[in-house]
């Protein structure tokens, strides 16, 4: 699904390629900076709020060993338009408040696959609370009148609402996402990832399917 990747002129801003956009995508653990990339996002959509949709997914390095604890949430990913935010929060200074009020903010429908379960891991890793989240599954299948979507994953939701192919390489999926310095390939991953939820829920929200 995305095709390209390069860096900005600073260290913390990349540009991730699909075939229609170009997603400007901040890999950032400053506090600072998240608020701000949070408070941009609002001024942008200022005269939306009350209907703004955000693509919401998390990553963190898997376990291996049978019946040992998961491990803590490395990366909160936001996407909104051709935005995105990834927030190694496992590394951050601080918390910033912009963020919890943010996901807390009920007019906000925070869009993702099984996002239910992403939720309650921010609740336990962080205590952070998503007020409006929105399964893309459960979407789909009753906007699309198909209840075997229901079930599906973001692969499947991609290939039959954006018609593109996404690729989820599992030595990817399966990376060390708690790296301070991430790698290309999982930045293009992490921020593919929010922005086929956030364009998948745009489109069923405003039935452009």
């Amino acid at each position: 699904m995305a095709t390209g990747i390069y860096q900005n002129d600073d260290e913390e801003t990349f540009t991730v390629t699909f075939p229609a956009d170009d997603i400007l995508t901040t890999v950032t653990s400053s506090a600072a900076v998240a608020a701000n990339w949070i408070a941009t996002t609002r001024q942008l959509n200022q005269q939306r709020l009350d209907q703004l949709i955000v693509g919401l997914d998390l990553e963190w390095r898997p376990t291996f060993q049978r019946g040992a604890d998961a491990n803590f949430t490395a990366l909160i990913q936001l996407c909104v338009d051709q935005r995105c935010l990834i927030f190694q929060i496992i590394h951050a200074d601080v918390i910033p408040d912009e963020l919890s009020e943010f996901l807390s903010d009920a007019r906000f429908r925070f869009v993702g696959v099984g996002i239910d379960a992403d939720v309650a891991k921010l609740e336990e890793d962080y205590e952070l609370t998503v007020a409006n989240p929105v399964d893309l599954r459960v979407l789909a299948a009753e906007k699309m009148d198909r209840p075997e979507l229901s079930t599906a994953g973001l692969a499947t939701l991609v290939k039959e609402i954006m018609g593109l192919r996404m690729s989820k390489p599992r030595h990817i999926r399966a990376s060390e996402w708690d790296r301070e310095r991430l790698t290309l390939h999982q930045i293009k991953y992490a921020c593919a990832d929010a922005f086929a939820s956030f364009e998948i829920g745009r489109r069923l929200f405003y039935d452009e399917i």
